[in-house]
């Protein structure tokens, strides 16, 4: 796969909008739309570095769709957590910020005993 098809699978995967890609990036959306046309550009290497961080992976996942084989089974554990617990994530981050304190405390706790 290309950086194109790793961009959009990746966007996909994490149900994130080029919009708000361009938002926590810093890259205008105009940009990373051209990174996903059939005509595709490759990325500087700042906005490869820049979008990989925004989603939590590496530049070299973007680039060649791999990873290095211990990274691949932390990422695996992580996407089936991710997956688990993706309708309670959503419903957090929808709440007010007293409110996602106030659930970060009681977790907290909740670990320690």
């Amino acid at each position: 796969m290309a950086f194109r098809e790793n961009l959009k699978s990746e966007l996909e995967f994490q149900d994130i909008k080029v919009k708000e890609l361009a938002a926590k990036s810093g890259i205008s959306r105009r940009t990373i739309d051209q990174y996903l046309s059939s005509a595709a550009k490759m990325p500087s290497a700042e906005n490869a570095v820049k979008i990989a961080q925004v989603l939590g992976v590496t530049v070299e996942y973007l680039v060649t769709g791999k990873t290095s084989e211990s990274s691949d089974r932390i990422i695996e554990q992580e996407i089936k957590l991710f997956q688990k617990y993706r309708q309670l994530i959503k419903k957090i981050e929808m709440l007010s910020l007293p409110a996602k304190e106030c659930i970060d405390f009681f977790v907290n706790k909740l670990g320690n005993e």
